[in-house]
């Protein structure tokens, strides 16, 4: 299990860095979908899929990695329905360095949040995880849908696509994070819901790979489109 998590942080990390620089080598309005993506290496799986290095078990880590996973799908949101504007208006605002400036002000007043308050214990993780998923959840559904009215916009542009992948993206994201909203909710663990507890897991760490290929895939695939 421990290698499988090595592995899935590979398939993250080369998603992260392809998203990243699509942010930078590409129009602004992409920039908030890339950034979105980009932060859910920073937030999810430094912590998660690498616990053996030193200091990600502290409780500030932790919860600064829901945070800023929370933050991911915010953000990303944003991006799709600057997109949808964009779309209907041919109009955005903004710059790309107002948009990553505003990302790190967000994520260091949300560091200084944290350590002017007690320590998180498990308690407190636990509540701000469920608040995560609950929004990677909700919101996964709702940019689906908004995804498809885009396309329907840009049917005839050969990026059109590169958005149906978006689609795919966000069903294995709700798979990822449904089923750990799922356990959380329901406290399951192995002793008493040994049923329940292992299908949602196994739905997790699926959902989670397939997450992460497919978000590396479609920015690549969206980089050939709009070459």
């Amino acid at each position: 299990m421990e290698m499988f998590q090595v592995v899935l942080g590979f398939f993250w990390l080369v998603a992260g860095c392809v998203s990243f620089y699509f942010s930078i080598g590409n129009a602004r309005v992409w920039t908030s979908i890339a950034v979105g993506f980009f932060l859910i290496l920073v937030g999810e799986i430094i912590p998660g899929a690498l616990p053996f290095l030193p200091g990600l078990n502290n409780p500030y880590v932790l919860a600064m990695g829901h945070i800023i996973g929370t933050l991911a799908i915010l953000i990303m949101s944003h991006g799709f329905q600057e997109y949808y504007v964009f779309t209907r208006t041919l109009d955005f605002e903004g710059s790309k360095l107002h948009v990553y400036l505003t990302v790190v002000g967000v994520i260091v007043a949300s560091l200084v949040f944290l350590l002017i308050n007690p320590t998180p214990d498990e308690g407190v993780l636990r509540v701000i995880r469920i608040v995560e998923n609950t929004n990677w959840v909700f919101l996964s559904l709702i940019n689906i849908d908004l995804i498809r009215k885009i396309h329907l916009n840009i049917k005839d542009t050969p990026i059109s696509n590169g958005f149906l992948a978006f689609m795919v993206v966000f069903a294995c994201i709700f798979l990822w994070k449904g089923s750990q909203l799922y356990m959380d909710v329901f406290s399951l663990d192995t002793k008493q819901h040994l049923i329940n507890y292992t299908i949602s897991h196994y739905a997790n760490l699926v959902g989670d790979l397939l997450a992460s290929l497919s978000v590396g895939g479609t920015f690549l695939y969206l980089g050939k489109l709009l070459r």
